[in-house]
């Protein structure tokens, strides 16, 4: 359907009729989408006046280019269309609710014996759909409440009439439970079948008035027969269904049904509660956020949020209360701000829970800020720190059996892994397996080459050891003049004890603490880190060994070798053309004849 359109500075030539206006810019995009009682007036408004335009609102204006209208019958008519329009296109100037959620739905079938179950996707082909539950747990209890209280199938099985009759089917475990009985071998006919389809379908549209009532008018016919065992089952059903009443009953059960809303505004948000309440109870509460876009009042807002919700859950409450007061509202729509009794009271209700959303939302904000801090702030208190550690480097050695001395420095930046600044060590100046000399020679070496660099400095420094590897790594500090610059501590494995420099006693941080943790993960990747490079240099030199033991061969040549072919195995499988090419014909031929005797 082509809309009439209009430049902006024919705004005057707009109708003065209830619609729906739209602006788009240079590029044809939809940017703004409004309602209005009279289309003239409204959108006059925006270029008829620039003082009275907030930042944001002149800065839309001067994007428009092209004004699109639609007319409708009424204000009310304008507010479907408009959130429709909303909805479909989402424009950058139209305030959004921050809710992409698909919420569940209950299904009942419209097959043979049909079903009930849970669904996100709406097929209207498939049957009926009661919903949508903001809380999976309340559609869990409803349906737990129809389960216990009927005799409804759970299974997918077709129950068409010609597969019954010829005994497709068998029954199920449910059958001899008793929470089914046995349609699908013609065990139960459709018509006795479709009575407790019909109480459910009361209970799902929230009339438990109905369904009560059934409940004790078989109880009273099962009694009068002299079935008492038949009546104790509906008494215990028609107890089951009032206890679920009463457990969220808030007033009087008689009152009609209706929609409660209450707003929160602050600077840039708003926050909206939906109460829906049917027969004095509340089936539905949700809370939405509304991002505010061209500093829109909160009638504006919450009058957006009414409209959404209710399309959204399908509402068809004729009274809705709200904590605002409304000096014009559509017609279509009735809007009542209670001052007392229980209507007031719903929606004291429903602004307690938009303001404990509000106070959720700062407080996630604020965890969000402060979360990658947190962990370095208890580090901070636990070690007494004048820094927050955001710099920390941790040293390993690994010296297994005596071969290949070498130590590992590991970082962590902001309390996660800096692995371009990790470095491995050979130890060069330590001879034997000698740990607190190997450390002294590590650290010296790093933090000599940080200062003459110009490198910034780490806010704590983890030795991996007791005292001793602690006392080296405090001389090295102490030679180079950095010592009580940079705080030092040490770690120690047994008990995960903390060593400062000086004190013979350690101290203990809780098990439990998040820095305690941080400490350990950060030994634990240097130890890994060191562990790693010891391991490489072993099988290499274990490699290096098997071919420099040949007659002839050399280190540079196992080298080569192995640079080229990866792997000993695949020396062993190479050919001597190939050995040739990297280490020449007489090498690679004493190679050859050494490997394959």
């Amino acid at each position: 359907m082509h809309s009439p359109s209009y430049l902006p500075t024919e705004h005057y030539q707009l109708p003065d009729l209830p619609g729906v206006y739209r602006y788009y810019n240079k590029e044809g995009v939809l940017i703004y989408v409004g309602k209005a009682k009279s289309l003239k007036k409204r959108v006059g408004s925006y270029f008829s006046k620039s003082t009275g335009l907030n930042q944001k609102t002149r800065r839309m204006v001067r994007e428009i280019q092209t004004i699109e209208i639609t007319i409708v019958n009424s204000e009310f008519d304008a507010l479907l269309l408009e959130n429709n329009l909303i909805k479909k296109s989402q424009p950058r100037y139209n305030v959004l609710l921050k809710d992409d959620k698909t919420y569940p739905y209950l299904l009942l079938t419209n097959e043979s014996f049909p079903r009930i179950y849970p669904t996100r996707r709406v097929i209207p082909s498939k049957g009926t759909y009661y919903g949508p539950f903001a809380s999976v747990k309340a559609m869990n209890n409803v349906v737990d409440l129809i389960l216990s209280l009927f005799t409804i199938r759970t299974c997918k099985l077709d129950l068409a009439p010609e597969k019954i009759a010829a005994s497709k089917y068998k029954v199920c475990l449910e059958y001899h439970l008793g929470n089914c009985k046995g349609p699908c071998e013609g065990l139960q006919d459709e018509k006795n079948y479709l009575a407790d389809i019909e109480q459910a379908r009361n209970i799902l549209k929230g009339n438990l008035g109905i369904a009560k009532s059934f409940f004790k008018e078989s109880m009273q016919e099962a009694a009068a027969a002299l079935d008492y065992e038949t009546a104790q089952r509906f008494k215990e059903k028609l107890d089951l269904l009032e206890k679920y009443q009463a457990k969220s009953l808030v007033i009087n059960p008689n009152a009609e049904s209706l929609d409660v809303f209450a707003i929160v505004s602050e600077e840039k948000f708003a926050f909206v509660n939906y109460l829906r309440i049917k027969n004095g109870a509340i089936t539905l509460s949700k809370t939405v956020e509304l991002k505010k876009k061209l500093d829109e009042t909160d009638q504006e807002l919450l009058l957006t949020a009414i409209v959404r919700l209710r399309d959204q859950f399908q509402s068809d409450a004729r009274e809705v209360l709200v904590n605002v007061e409304f000096e014009d509202f559509p017609e279509g729509l009735h809007l009542t701000l209670p001052k007392i009794g229980d209507k007031r009271k719903l929606i004291e209700l429903s602004l307690k829970n938009a303001l404990y959303y509000k106070k959720e939302k700062a407080l996630l904000a604020g965890e969000t800020k402060d979360k990658k801090n947190r962990v370095l702030l208890q580090l901070q208190q636990d070690l007494s720190l004048s820094e927050l550690p955001k710099h920390i480097e941790c040293f390993d050695n690994s010296n297994i059996q005596g071969s290949n001395p070498v130590a590992s420095m590991v970082c962590f930046k902001e309390g996660k892994p800096a692995k371009k600044e990790y470095r491995h060590y050979h130890i060069k100046t330590v001879t034997g397996p000698n740990d607190f000399a190997s450390m002294e020679e590590v650290v010296y070496r790093r933090y000599k080459r940080m200062t003459q660099e110009k490198i910034p400095l780490p806010n704590l420094v983890v030795i991996d050891g007791g005292k001793g590897q602690l006392s080296s790594a405090v001389a090295a500090l102490k030679s180079l003049n950095l010592y009580g610059k940079i705080p030092i501590i040490g770690i120690a494995k047994r008990l995960e004890e903390i060593y400062f420099p000086g004190d013979n006693y350690p101290i203990y941080i809780d098990k439990k603490s998040e820095s305690l943790r941080l400490i350990q993960r950060i030994r634990d990747e240097a130890h890994r880190f060191a562990i790693t490079f010891h391991r490489n240099l072993r099988s290499k030199g274990a490699l290096n060994s098997q071919l420099t033991g040949i007659e002839g061969i050399g280190e540079n040549t196992a080298q080569k070798l192995l640079r080229h072919f990866k792997s000993f195995k695949n020396i062993q499988n190479a050919s001597l053309e190939q050995l040739t090419v990297v280490a020449g014909k007489d090498k690679a031929e004493k190679i050859h004849s050494a490997i394959h005797p």
